[in-house]
């Protein structure tokens, strides 16, 4: 039912069907307005079938339409969504931001990234409706969009739904004196042994299998962020759970704390500061998007999922980190936390390469100045 390549070699009674912007005037306008917090209906769909492909591209003259953009999807009638998250984010595009980017089931194409395109099979059996809500103040002057989908005799309830959550939080070392990440600033390494201050990026209730996350890292200053821990909780078990990691990038399928750009279909890093800045001094310092999709090793779950990661080993860290999970289960799901608002979306900016000099000259004068170069310790 949910294809691949070998799914070519079968017949199906199913019909294809799409959901477009297309002129209905048999003009070349394949486009619709939507005006500023106005909602856009994308498909309102009857009966049972699988959305099976989504593409949608825009023109807007707000700098950070993507994260103002709210993706919503809707299953069999429920009141409130099983997606639910800023556009850009559920297509591997963090911060608003538009960058090429490939896996298996999502990518941002050419030109410069601003072709979403999903490949996540989204089944439903009474029905289904893709929404998307202008929260900016600009409108968006073409939005074009297909929405791929086969209709079904039946699709039971046995058939996980898909679902997608956007999470957002800024990190502080709470519960630890300071950033005291790799034992640079000497004393006791910290321990932890609880969930309670990681990041979560899925909380799930019902029975069904974590199927991959977008995480996006913003960090302030240019130490490596990525000594944190998953820990996947499953069927309210306590700490430390069955599957519990070594380690952010250990998590992400990479190792000894990267910054380079690599696609894979099920992992990879989309986007890497020390590119953008072509420093690699300040490689860690910035935006970076990593991605893993548990396409051949789904996390099952019968009951509960809870899926978080430490910022920092012990959360040590002060980051600005999102994320978007994808997963698939029975419904009813848990409704989702309220969405952050628009003014807390926006990412804050990037420190510099200035911002490090003034760190510098504030140290310098904390020491008294003089001749100091920077890594004197005593």
């Amino acid at each position: 039912m949910f294809g691949g390549l070998s799914g070519l070699l079968s017949l199906s009674d199913a019909r294809s069907r799409r959901s477009s912007s297309f002129d209905r005037t048999g003009g070349n306008r394949d486009c619709i307005r939507v005006e500023p917090h106005a909602t856009a209906v994308l498909a309102d769909l009857g009966g049972a079938g699988i959305i099976k492909h989504i593409w949608i591209t825009l023109s807007c003259p707000d700098p950070m339409i993507r994260r103002k953009l709210v993706l919503r999807c809707f299953w069999d009638g429920h009141e409130h969504p099983s997606v639910e998250s800023p556009l850009g984010d559920f297509f591997g595009q963090g911060w608003g931001m538009n960058y090429t980017f490939s896996s298996l089931p999502l990518a941002a194409a050419p030109k410069d990234g601003m072709s979403l395109v999903s490949y996540w099979p989204m089944p439903f059996g009474e029905g289904a409706r893709v929404v998307l809500e202008n929260q900016s103040d600009s409108p968006v002057e073409a939005l074009y969009f297909y929405v791929d989908y086969e209709e079904h005799a039946r699709i039971g309830e046995d058939v996980p739904r898909f679902f997608a959550w956007y999470n957002q939080e800024s990190t502080w070392p709470e519960g630890a004196p300071n950033e005291n990440e790799w034992g640079v600033l000497g004393g006791e390494e910290p321990k932890n042994q609880s969930t309670t201050q990681n990041y979560v990026f899925c909380e799930a209730s019902g029975r069904g299998h974590f199927a991959g996350v977008n995480f996006y890292v913003q960090n302030p200053g240019p130490m490596w962020y990525g000594e944190g821990d998953d820990m996947f909780l499953i069927d309210g078990e306590p700490w430390p759970g069955t599957l519990h990691g070594t380690g952010t990038e250990d998590y992400f399928n990479q190792c000894w704390c990267p910054d380079e750009l690599f696609s894979h279909p099920y992992f990879g890093t989309a986007r890497v500061p020390g590119v953008e800045n072509r420093d690699p001094r300040f490689g860690w310092m910035g935006r970076t998007h990593v991605y893993r999709y548990h396409i051949e090793d789904p996390i099952r779950f019968r009951s509960s999922l809870r899926a978080t990661i430490e910022h920092g080993h012990a959360n040590v860290m002060s980051l600005n980190l999102a994320s978007v999970a994808y997963w698939y289960q029975t419904m009813p799901g848990r409704a989702f936390p309220v969405l952050a608002p628009v003014d807390q979306r926006i990412p804050g900016p990037d420190t510099s390469v200035v911002d490090v000099h003034r760190w510098r000259d504030a140290w310098r004068r904390s020491r008294g100045g003089g001749r100091l170069w920077g890594n004197e310790t005593g």
